[in-house]
């Protein structure tokens, strides 16, 4: 047994397949620990990023950093975790509050809590503790000790309820206890579960809470899944075959029942909408227009059965079709139509729709070009103008193609579409790049945007297709921006430790630092040919580690030199990238903010 699996299993038990599992888990924890770069970190700190890894994925399909949602420290000894999943998007910043209900017009919310124990038994007290924690959370002046990580999550939670009149419906509460025990309903840890719930419940603030205990069976169960592309199975019976033109491999179209068209739709927990099949469906969930409340009234009336004639149906596409006879398996698939009908359905669940069906067609293909097509010709129904439209196809499958062509170990992973690479273990899944995240990079890096990126990103937002992604623009720039924002990551886990909120006004004072001559437009060769000099600096570690450190130390000397403490509210303003700015002899607009 490695040093490592006597860590993670206690010897209390005397249990062989209980240490067994211990060994298992410490494996996945060990394997986890490497492919995200946390190796450095002590045992225990492996484990809270590992179990709340793979629980927040139950709810949350696309890649995200667990250093966003650990929260765990000396003074927060009651909550390891804390995500906050909003509208599908997990958020890191209030203000993307705002941005989601300027985008979606309303407000769905999941809290997800986690506390990670290595011990091998579920200790009542503990789980106490854990679920007084979240109570204190919601308190409007709380009475447990708060660190910097917990009161941006609980800055979050009060952006959320400010807006209450944009809730669709009262927030869910998820909490999860882990140890690499095993979880047997025993009486004690039961009623201190089953108490928390109802003192949360007493708040009345959810629509519904869950307390899990999740024992090493459960963890092991839960990392294999986000190794593995998203699969569904579900029965359609009532498909006939369609024409299959070159590069699909086979098309149906049909009616599939209600309740298994939920199958298709629902994340592993059941309890929300998998929001990431909906990605290359770019128009949102547009919430209870009048379209969309015809639709709910149907489904809430005694004619629900008339559903599939009233309805345009839904359109997949999967890279493989499974499965036999009328049970099918779809896998690595997008909704590409019908996100609207999807919501609409998810959210009347709960009515008898025994003899409600869906207009249903599948398309099986690896084909890119085929999937481009179809994905277009759908996206053309929405309102997106051209750029936008050009950056969300073609310019993002250059920057995937383009990345890939890095030789290792500076290759990159562009995520056009969530969860691509869970199925490559081998990959390093801090050199995995999603789209958000390369947006603000670029706009600090090349935009001099750090505050914008963070206060204001709707702002940045609107520039994708024009000022970002756009026609023309090289690759280059997004490589050095991304390349950069990734060793800025591993530098914040290890050497920069407090500086995480000043992330973007650092990446801004590096690029000057790389190259301080002004830009020349992104389509220019030019520009590809200063960004190959660049990438040369950051792929030298020892050159580039001095120039991170001194873009932190010019940051650190910015918000001082205006008496403020170096905390993430003073960093982010437009006062520091102004300062930060001129200190490079950049000239800032009066009416920058």
């Amino acid at each position: 047994m490695t040093e490592q699996s006597k860590l993670l299993y206690s010897t209390q038990s005397n249990d062989w397949g209980s240490v067994l599992m211990d060994r298992i888990i410490a494996s996945d924890v060990a394997e986890f620990a490497k492919s995200h770069a946390l190796d450095d970190l002590p045992e225990n700190k492996q484990f809270e990023h590992f179990t709340s890894y793979i629980t927040v994925r139950r709810h949350h399909a696309r890649t995200f950093d667990t250093d966003d949602i650990v929260v765990g420290g000396n003074s927060e000894p009651s909550i390891d975790s804390i995500a906050i999943i909003v509208n599908g998007t997990l958020v890191t910043e209030p203000s993307t509050i705002d941005e989601l209900i300027e985008r979606n017009g309303y407000l769905e919310v999941n809290f997800v809590f986690g506390q990670a124990d290595r011990g091998s038994h579920f200790d009542s007290s503990k789980m106490g503790t854990f679920g007084y924690g979240v109570e204190d959370f919601f308190r409007d002046e709380p009475t447990l000790p708060r660190g910097e990580r917990v009161r941006l999550a609980a800055e979050i939670k009060d952006a959320i309820f400010d807006q209450g009149n944009k809730l669709r419906k009262k927030p869910t509460c998820r909490l999860y206890y882990a140890t690499t025990g095993r979880w047997n309903e025993d009486q004690i840890p039961v009623a201190r579960r089953d108490a928390t719930v109802t003192a949360i419940e007493s708040t009345q603030l959810f629509s519904s809470i869950d307390y899990h205990c999740y024992g090493s069976n459960e963890l092991h169960d839960l990392y294999v899944r986000t190794k593995t592309a998203v699969t569904r199975e579900f029965e359609f019976k009532e498909r006939r075959s369609m024409p299959k033109p070159d590069g699909v491999k086979s098309a149906y179209i049909g009616y599939a029942p209600a309740a298994e068209f939920m199958k298709i739709i629902s994340d592993d927990s059941g309890d929300d909408i998998l929001g990431s099949i909906f990605d290359e469906n770019v128009r949102d969930w547009q919430d209870y227009n009048a379209v969309n409340k015809e639709m709910r009234d149907t489904l809430q009336s005694p004619h629900r059965d008339r559903f599939a004639l009233m309805n345009n149906g839904v359109t997949i596409i999967t890279s493989r079709i499974g499965g036999a006879g009328d049970d099918l398996i779809l896998e690595n698939f997008q909704v590409v139509n019908g996100c609207q009908t999807s919501n609409v359905l998810f959210n009347e669940r709960h009515e008898d729709l025994s003899k409600v069906f869906v207009p249903l067609r599948l398309i099986e293909t690896e084909d890119e070009a085929v999937k481009q097509a179809i994905i277009t010709a759908t996206n053309r129904q929405t309102e997106l103008t051209t750029e936008q439209l050009y950056a969300l196809t073609d310019f993002s499958r250059q920057l995937e193609d383009t990345f890939k062509t890095y030789d290792e170990p500076v290759r990159l992973y562009y995520e056009r579409r969530d969860g691509q690479y869970d199925r490559f273990p081998e990959i390093n899944k801090t050199k995995i790049v999603v789209p958000r995240a390369l947006v603000t990079a670029f706009a600090a890096m090349f935009l001099n945007d750090p505050t914008r990126v963070t206060r204001n990103y709707k702002t940045i937002r609107t520039k994708v297709g024009a000022e970002i992604f756009a026609k023309g623009h090289h690759i280059e720039p997004y490589y050095v921006a991304a390349y950069a924002a990734y060793r800025l990551a591993f530098l914040l886990r290890n050497k920069l430790k407090g500086d995480t909120g000043a992330r973007f006004h650092i990446l801004t004072a590096l690029r000057y630092l790389l190259d301080s001559r002004p830009l020349p437009p992104m389509n220019r060769n030019e520009i590809k040919s200063r960004c190959e000099e660049m990438t040369k600096l950051l792929w030298d570690h020892a050159k580039s580690d001095e120039l991170f450190a001194e873009a932190s130390s010019i940051v650190h000397k910015v918000v001082e030199d205006q008496g403020l403490e170096f905390d993430r509210d003073n960093i982010r303003t437009e006062a520091t990238t102004k300062g930060l700015l001129q200190h490079f002899g950049i000239r800032v607009a009066d009416d920058r903010a």
